[in-house]
């Protein structure tokens, strides 16, 4: 299936230059959208994951249904002063400037292994955030499951050491 035919690209936004990737297309077709969580899974299906931590907003509704398939709990990694109870914050840059992402501090225990899933992947600095909080609280990062890899901006290129999996990706555009 090619997925790049499902994902409507709006140029110009946010800003002008940008040509953002919108999977709201991908997600509204039911038989694209089991087919993207069948293929985000799939390598992950013997790795014995603990929690899947999803990085707000759209990893929320792909890792929901995957934790669902894989029979583990969910984590969120929510902008600061999202979420109710105590929490461990990183910091970092983005695409549009400085940003600050928490989670709970209970959310993930010692030696629990974890994946990340999100829906794309830019410069980095979201996902190093929820890479560094997962750490922060002792848990064991065993990949991290995308559909989109916008390697130009240099994001994957940062993750060598973690298990980096995606379905789709987009050169130099």
């Amino acid at each position: 299936m090619d997925l790049k035919l499902k994902i409507r690209e709006v140029p110009d936004w946010p800003i002008k230059g940008v040509n953002f990737k919108d999977i709201t297309t991908l997600l509204q077709d039911g038989e694209t959208f089991k087919y993207v969580i069948d293929k985000m899974i799939e390598p992950f299906i013997d790795k014995e994951i603990n929690k899947i931590v999803v990085i707000d907003a759209r990893g929320f509704l792909l890792g929901s249904v995957i934790a669902y398939k894989l029979s583990c709990g969910v984590c969120l990694v929510r902008k600061k002063g999202k979420l109710p109870h105590k929490t461990v914050e990183a910091s970092y840059m983005k695409e549009y400037g400085p940003d600050t992402v928490c989670m709970h501090e209970d959310t993930i225990k010692q030696g629990e292994r974890v994946l990340i899933v999100d829906d794309l992947l830019a410069t980095g600095g979201t996902l190093g955030a929820a890479i560094e909080l997962v750490e922060k609280l002792g848990g064991i990062v065993v990949g991290v499951s995308l559909i989109v890899d916008l390697p130009f901006l240099g994001g994957s290129a940062k993750f060598g050491r973690y298990y980096l999996r995606w379905l789709v990706s987009y050169e130099g555009e």
